[in-house]
């Protein structure tokens, strides 16, 4: 398992992932706005679901923030359409089958859950600047709430 990379001031591991629609998005393509990258273990699953849909129902204020959200899980394009089909997500979700871009940013590796240990995706958010740099890290997240708190939190940045 890598080292997570995320440091904050520094500039995040670049990476090109495909989204949804199967289409490549680059670290890069947001550059000068604030980026929300938030990691999840997998498509409607309960807690996952309470996670996209408060990104969802948040989005106009993302938006008056300018600012992105990403949801990144290892979950296929096909997986992600169903999902946001299902709950009207608004948010664009990406792929990271082989987990390569979660190790970087320190969203895979062991987890303690009811006491088994496990490795898979450690439900975390990285926010990166409009300077392209890190500006926050959650380096564990809850679902519920977790929106709301990145709001707040690029509202004291900005």
């Amino acid at each position: 398992m890598a080292e997570s990379k995320i440091e904050i001031g520094k500039k995040p591991p670049a990476f090109t992932l495909v989204n949804q629609d199967n289409e490549k998005v680059k670290l890069s393509d947001y550059t000068g706005q604030w980026l929300v990258l938030y990691f999840y273990p997998k498509d409607d699953t309960p807690g996952c679901t309470t996670q996209a849909c408060e990104f969802t129902a948040g989005i106009k204020k993302f938006e008056k923030l300018s600012a992105t959200v990403l949801g990144i899980s290892p979950d296929s394009p096909e997986d992600h359409q169903k999902f946001i089909k299902k709950h009207h997500l608004k948010v664009d979700l990406l792929c990271d089958p082989s987990h390569k871009t979660m190790e970087k940013y320190g969203a895979w590796g062991e987890k303690n859950m009811y006491g088994k240990i496990s490795v898979g995706v450690i439900r975390s958010t990285v926010l990166v600047g409009p300077d392209g740099k890190v500006a926050h890290h959650w380096k564990r997240a809850k679902s519920a709430g977790h929106a709301e708190s990145v709001q707040k939190k690029i509202s004291e940045l900005q």
